[in-house]
């Protein structure tokens, strides 16, 4: 499993899409850029609260987070987010948890991307041989 820190842009999709139809102005989309680190031994994405309300993220519901060391907890699940990397974009819908954004398989999925362990970066999905 790795670990990769990346810089990243995430932006309230909600926002992003009413100021596309004219519904909202394009200024106040709420928008935040800052380090985030890739975990492939995560599925899912995590936020901090402090991020959430950042960008002025609805609460949808509740989920259970579960940790490595067996425990669960019930944590809160924000509407969509948008995930900019390296120019490519997808959308999330991250757990409220922690102390820093964590990005598991899911987002590099929707990405296209992969961890290169060797020289520890994100790099395109190549595909695999056979393809």
């Amino acid at each position: 499993m790795g670990q990769v820190h990346i810089q990243v842009v995430l932006t309230n999709h909600r926002e992003a899409v009413m100021a596309r139809l004219g519904q909202f102005d394009a200024s106040r989309v709420h928008r935040y850029e800052t380090e985030a680190l890739i975990d492939t031994g995560a599925v899912r994405s995590t936020i901090p609260a402090a991020v959430a309300d950042r960008l002025g993220l609805f609460r949808l519901r509740r989920t259970d987070a579960k940790y490595a060391d067996g425990r669960v907890e019930e944590v809160d699940m924000t509407e969509a987010v948008t995930v900019e990397i390296l120019g490519r974009e997808t959308e999330m819908n991250p757990m409220v948890l922690g102390e820093q954004i964590l990005l598991g398989v899911m987002v590099l999925e929707g990405l296209d991307m992969m961890v290169d362990c060797n020289r520890n970066r994100l790099v395109p999905y190549q595909g695999s041989w056979d393809q």
